[in-house]
């Protein structure tokens, strides 16, 4: 059981204003409660909602941990290519329809169907139908990762989203180990009824996909005024909470200005910068993890079963990171930090000829890939209102940077085996620029914030703007 990840803060009362509030509950009025009562009801999302948000990016992200199983040369690469424009072209309509339709059918549709195009892959014949497979798979899965951190935007607010978002995206590490332990299991028992292990490894996954996922969705409620583990009067606290963040979360009425706002901010451009340049080598690493340790000297078998570790390190730098974050309320000095680590650790595999030596820069890559991509969605996502402008700029921002993959894909050709130098010596060099970038994206912020601070030292009550260009939202460095 997930219990709160917060600390207490003192009582407060609440009230709903007194005009009337269009809500599936019925009509609030004078409606008030206090701090811990609200607290009760965010441990109840932390209960119900992270588990299957958290259970739904593991079975999604298992197939790719997968996929080099049953190609040869350089398919892998090829198909890893094809399948990243689909998945950028298909994220901003994903996270749109979460806001519009809610995030149980939205996201319960493209599990479904995510699922059975995974178990139809046990079944191809040809490499041309594993290319259709692959398009169609990133096309269903584009929405899921900017569609869960929307969802947390929507209920906790900013200071507390991150450990939210950390424990989804450890599921993305742990797919890794999980991935790595079945491929060893299900490789290991060779061809069974005409049936080679690759295939019975995508079937396995598909089919206990399918019984996942049908779950999650029953699970997942449509909106976090409506979700159905909550009382009347804890809904009433929730359609409260929404009425007092109107400055994050904005009204329900779609305006053109909101895709205005979203497309032309420039915070939008260089923070896509730095996590395009991080998300290269976390593309690289995850989906050629056991190709790199297999480089070193190992077995196909070893090289699954050896990525478990690394998987388990980076899950547990990943929260150590996030916790640490939200703890300091400091996002740049802790992103900061994160690529040296990997850095270094490229750097090692490079230049060794020790497997020891190479296996344990491994672990020092996973530390910080994951924690530094995980970290940067939240800070973004905090530091963009309201709803409609974070519901479109958050897919662009991530579809921005997922377009990486298509430069990931290419850079650990098989014929640059078994050192593959040129994908470990690219991956160094994209986490330097990646450091680059959050200097940039906390210098931008920093100086809207001083202009703020200044606009309202002169007594001006409104700049004109809203959301979070408004003089009343501070952006959180």
């Amino acid at each position: 059981m997930l219990m709160s990840l917060d600390q207490k803060d003192g009582p407060q009362a609440n009230v709903l204003p007194e005009e009337k509030t269009d809500t599936s509950i019925g009509e609030v009025q004078d409606f008030s409660y206090d701090s811990e009562a609200e607290r009760k009801v965010l441990r109840k999302f932390d209960k119900f909602l992270l588990p299957p948000l958290a259970l739904i990016l593991l079975v999604a992200y298992l197939d790719r941990s997968n996929l080099g199983i049953g190609l040869v040369g350089n398919q892998f690469n090829t198909i890893s290519t094809l399948f990243y424009p689909f998945y950028v072209l298909f994220e901003i309509p994903w996270t749109m329809a979460v806001k519009r339709f809610g995030a149980n059918h939205v996201l319960g549709i493209a599990m479904i169907a995510w699922s059975v195009i995974t178990l139809c892959t046990g079944f191809i014949q040809t490499y041309h139908q594993a290319i259709a497979v692959r398009v169609l798979l990133g096309a269903f899965e584009a929405g899921l990762v900017p569609s869960i951190v929307f969802i947390i935007s929507t209920i906790w607010e900013r200071e507390r989203q991150s450990k939210r978002v950390a424990i989804i995206y450890g599921a993305n590490c742990l797919s890794g180990a999980f991935g790595g332990l079945i491929a060893y299991g299900i490789e290991s028992m060779g061809t069974q009824h005409g049936l080679e292990s690759w295939r019975w490894l995508f079937i396995v996954e598909g089919a206990a996909s399918i019984v996942i996922c049908a779950i999650c969705w029953a699970l997942l409620p449509r909106n976090a005024e409506t979700a159905w583990f909550l009382s009347y009067e804890e809904k009433a606290i929730m359609v409260a909470r929404k009425q007092r963040n109107l400055v994050n979360r904005g009204t329900e009425e779609f305006s053109w200005e909101h895709v205005k706002v979203a497309f032309t901010d420039p915070i939008i451009y260089i923070a896509s910068a730095s996590f395009f340049s991080a998300s290269i080598a976390l593309f690289g690493f995850g989906t050629f993890l056991p190709t790199i340790i297999k480089g070193l000297g190992y077995t196909s078998l070893q090289a699954n079963y050896l990525t478990i570790p690394v998987y388990i390190f980076a899950t547990l730098t990943l929260i150590t990171a996030t916790f640490t974050s939200d703890r300091l309320q400091k996002r740049a000095i802790v992103l900061a930090i994160l690529p040296i680590a990997p850095i270094i650790g490229f750097i090692i595999a490079c230049s060794t000829a020790s497997h020891a030596a190479g296996y344990f820069a491994m672990f020092l890559c996973g530390a910080g890939i994951y924690s530094y991509n995980c970290l940067i969605l939240t800070w973004i996502s905090t530091n963009l209102a309201p709803d409609y402008k974070r519901s479109m700029a958050m897919p662009f921002f991530v579809s921005l940077a997922n377009i990486s993959g298509v430069v990931s894909s290419q850079i650990y050709p098989s014929t640059d085996g078994p050192k593959y130098l040129m994908g470990n010596g690219v991956s160094a060099g994209t986490e330097t620029l990646a450091l680059c970038g959050v200097v940039a994206v906390w210098w931008t912020l920093r100086r809207r914030n001083l202009e703020k601070e200044k606009s309202r030292g002169m007594g001006v009550e409104d700049n004109g703007m809203d959301g979070d260009r408004g003089l009343d939202f501070v952006y959180n460095l």
